[in-house]
C-alpha cells in the first residue's frame, strides 16, 4: 500500500532518539532512533553512516530488566564462568544493586534470505542499557519510556509528542489482552504439550501476552469447554494440536445461543501439532509466512500481534448432523486414506504417503450422484447473516458427530448437540433440487471439497483458494482414470501441479472446479468413509453450502 505524503511523516517523525552501547552489536556504540516504522540502530564513523531498521512489525514485544548478581567465585570451581549479561525481573532476590542501569530487552523475528528462496524469521535480541543516571528508579523511568512507547506502536496506536513529554501518559494502559489455549497432548506424533511449551510459551512470554492453559483430557473436551463457559475474559482462542482441535473449538463456539456475538469477537487461532495441519499451512501460506523450517512461529506470531482476518466456513448437513466446517469435506479416495491411516498416527504425517500407496495398490470406486451449483450462480444470502431473524430460530436438536477412536477409558459422546448458526440456504437434505444445479451420475475415486489452499502440510489442494474467497473448490476423479495418472496426480498434491495447467486434466477424468454448494447422493449398496475436515461422520447422503466471513482467524 502507498503511503501518503502526511502518513509519510507521520511514519517517519523521530519519537525517541538516544546513543547507546548496544549490547548485540560489536565496536560498541550506535544512535538508535526509534519511528512508527520501527526501530533504526545507526552507526556512524569518518567515512560513512549505516543503518539498520528493525521493522515494527517484526517487533513482538520489549522488557525492561536488570542485571543479576554474580555468583561469588570458589576455589574448587574447575570450569571458567562465563561474562555475558544476565538479566532478572525488577523484584527478584538476586538483581545486582550495584548496577544502577536498566536493561531494555527488545524481542524480534526478522526476515533473513531472498524473498523466495530460503526465506525464514530468525529471533534477534536488541538489548539497550540506560545508564545515564546516578539512580536505578531515573534510568528506569527512561527505559519504561521506550518500552511504552514501542507498545503503543505494536498495537497500532498514534503517539503524540505529549505523550513523550508526559511519562504519565505513554506509560497509562490497561493490558486488555489474554489468551485461551485449549492443547491437545496426544496431537499428532504425542508431542502436542511439548510444542506449546518448548515453541509457542516463551513468545508469549516474550510479548507478556497473558494466557490460560488446559490440557484436553478427553474427545470433545475443547468443544464442550467453549460451549458451556463464559468467554468473556479472554480475547483469543487457540488451540494446539491437529485440524481435529479447531474442529471442535468451531462447532462448540455454534453450540451457543451467543454464537455470531463471539465469532465476531474472539478469532481463532492454531498451532500445528498434528499429524495434518492444513488450517495452519493454508493461514501461513495467505500470508506469505514461511512455514519451513519453523511451523509454529506463524501461529505464535499471529498470537501476539492480535491480527485477525474474516474466514469463511462451510454448513454441512447430513441426515442426522449440522457441522460447520472450516477445511474440507471428502468422499473416497483421501478419504479412505485419512481415516484409515488413524492405525499410523505414531508415524506423523508420514501415514498419508505411506496409506496413499496401499489405497492405489486396491484401488476403490464409489457410484453415486454429484449436485452442484457453480461460483457463477450466487446464493441468495440475507445480506448480514450475523443479525437476521432467522439466525435465531435455527436451532436443531441432534446426536454428535461420530469419531473413530477414543482415548482409552473414554466414552463415546452421546450427548444431544442442541446446534445454532445462519440458517442454510438450500433446500432439506431429503428434498429434490431445483434448476441451476449442476449432476454428476456414475462412479466416482474420490469427490473432495476444500476452502483452503492446504489439506495438510504438504498437501496444496487448491492453490487459487483464500481465507475468505466465498468458494468451494470441488475435486471430482471419476472412474476410469488409471493407477499412473492417479500416482502423477497424488504428487502433484505436494506442489500444485494437479492445478497448474487449468482445473481439467487432460484424460478428463480429474477436475477441479469452484463452486458455491454441492450435495452427494452415495448408492448405500456400497459402504465408504464421509469426512469432515478428516472427522469421520455417517456414510450416506450430504451436502453443504459456503458461508462468507462467518469467523475471525489470527494471522501473522
Amino acid at each position: 500500500m502507498e503511503l501518503k505524503p502526511l502518513e509519510e511523516s507521520i511514519q517517519d517523525r523521530i519519537l525517541l532518539e538516544e546513543t547507546f552501547y548496544v549490547l548485540t552489536k560489536k565496536n560498541s556504540t550506535f544512535r538508535v532512533r526509534l519511528t512508527a516504522k520501527g526501530l533504526h540502530l545507526i552507526k556512524e564513523s569518518e567515512h560513512s553512516v549505516k543503518e539498520q531498521l528493525i521493522p515494527i512489525k517484526d517487533i513482538i514485544g520489549c522488557q525492561c530488566l536488570r542485571s543479576k548478581k554474580k555468583a561469588q567465585n570458589c576455589t574448587c570451581q574447575s570450569l571458567p564462568r562465563s561474562d555475558s549479561l544476565q538479566v532478572v525481573q525488577e523484584n527478584s532476590a538476586d538483581l545486582d544493586d550495584s548496577d544502577v542501569s536498566a536493561y531494555l530487552y527488545i524481542y524480534a523475528y526478522i526476515f533473513q534470505g531472498s524473498k523466495h528462496m530460503n526465506k525464514k524469521r530468525e529471533r534477534t535480541i536488541i538489548t539497550l542499557r540506560f545508564r545515564s543516571f546516578d539512580k536505578y528508579e531515573d534510568n528506569n523511568k527512561e527505559a519504561q519510556r521506550w518500552r511504552c512507547t514501542i507498545k503503543k506502536l505494536l498495537r497500532g496506536e498514534i503517539v503524540s509528542h505529549s505523550m513523550l513529554i508526559d511519562y504519565s501518559l505513554v506509560t497509562r494502559h490497561k493490558e486488555t489482552q489474554r489468551l485461551l489455549i485449549l492443547c491437545n497432548p496426544k496431537s499428532g506424533s504425542g508431542k502436542g504439550k511439548q510444542v506449546f511449551q518448548q515453541k509457542v510459551a516463551p513468545i508469549l512470554n516474550e510479548a507478556e501476552i497473558p494466557y490460560d492453559l488446559y490440557m484436553t483430557k478427553h474427545y470433545n473436551f475443547a468443544r464442550d469447554f467453549v460451549r458451556s463457559n463464559s468467554l468473556a475474559q479472554w480475547t483469543g482462542i487457540i488451540g494446539v494440536g491437529g485440524d481435529g482441535i479447531i474442529f471442535e473449538i468451531i462447532n462448540g463456539l455454534f453450540e451457543r445461543p451467543d454464537w455470531a456475538e463471539v465469532l465476531k469477537s474472539i478469532p481463532i487461532g492454531v498451532v500445528p501439532g498434528g499429524s495434518g495441519n492444513g488450517l495452519a499451512r493454508s493461514i501461513a501460506h495467505h500470508c506469505e509466512e514461511p512455514y519451513v523450517p519453523s511451523p509454529t512461529l506463524p501461529a505464535a506470531l499471529a498470537a501476539v500481534r492480535g491480527h485477525s482476518e474474516a474466514m469463511d466456513l462451510v454448513r454441512v448437513e447430513t441426515m442426522s448432523h449440522i457441522l460447520f466446517s472450516f477445511l474440507s469435506v471428502g468422499w473416497g479416495l483421501l478419504s479412505d486414506i485419512d481415516i484409515e491411516s488413524e492405525r499410523l498416527r505414531v508415524l506423523g504425517g508420514t501415514r498419508f504417503t505411506v496409506w496413499s500407496v496401499a489405497r492405489l495398490i486396491g484401488l476403490r470406486s464409489y457410484k453415486g450422484k454429484l449436485w452442484y451449483i457453480p461460483s457463477s450462480i450466487s446464493l441468495s444470502y440475507s445480506e448480514n447473516v450475523f443479525h437476521s431473524p432467522v439466525n435465531k430460530g435455527n436451532v436443531l436438536d441432534l446426536p454428535p458427530v461420530v469419531h473413530l477412536e477414543t482415548e482409552e477409558g473414554d466414552n463415546v459422546d452421546s450427548t444431544n448437540r442442541r446446534m445454532y448458526g445462519p440458517a442454510s440456504q438450500l433446500p432439506s437434505l431429503t428434498a429434490s433440487l431445483p434448476s441451476g444445479w449442476q449432476c454428476i451420475d456414475g462412479r466416482f475415486v474420490m469427490v473432495h471439497a476444500s476452502y483452503q489452499t492446504h489439506l495438510g502440510e504438504e498437501c496444496l489442494f487448491a492453490p487459487e483458494a483464500r481465507l475468505n474467497d466465498a468458494r468451494i473448490w470441488l475435486l471430482i476423479v471419476k472412474h476410469g482414470a488409471t493407477r499412473s495418472q492417479l500416482l502423477q496426480f497424488l504428487l502433484g498434491l505436494t506442489t500444485g501441479a494437479h492445478a497448474i495447467n487449468g482445473n481439467k486434466d487432460a484424460s478428463g477424468y480429474i477436475e477441479l472446479i469452484p463452486v458455491n454448494a454441492f450435495r452427494i447422493e452415495p448408492d448405500m449398496s456400497q459402504v465408504g468413509y464421509m469426512t469432515v475436515d478428516g472427522e469421520r461422520v455417517d456414510y450416506g447422503p450430504i451436502q453443504a453450502e459456503i458461508f462468507p466471513a462467518l469467523c475471525r482467524v489470527m494471522v501473522p
